[in-house]
């Protein structure tokens, strides 16, 4: 019985959010390139009154650096000293 409400439950969960799954897809990586923006941007000539606490992240941040620049539209790393391509 209980298997049985699970594949019940998967099944409508598939037909609510299918469709719009990639709107959801979209959204969150808008919303990581806006935090990325964010981490790096005292890197990249931002002010950012919170750099103190972002640079904690930094280094979570330069192993997905590669994609989000690329993903901006940018051909080459725009940080003088990272240079990821």
């Amino acid at each position: 019985m209980r298997v049985r409400l699970r594949a019940l439950s998967d099944g409508l969960s598939e037909f609510y959010a299918g469709p719009y799954r990639a709107a959801f897809q979209r959204a969150a990586r808008d919303e990581d390139d806006l935090f990325m923006m964010l981490v790096m941007g005292e890197a990249l000539g931002v002010p950012n009154p919170a750099s103190y606490h972002t640079l904690e992240l930094l280094p979570v941040m330069y192993d997905r650096f590669h994609d989000w620049h690329r993903r901006m539209g940018m051909e080459r790393s725009p940080v003088e000293g990272l240079s990821c391509c």
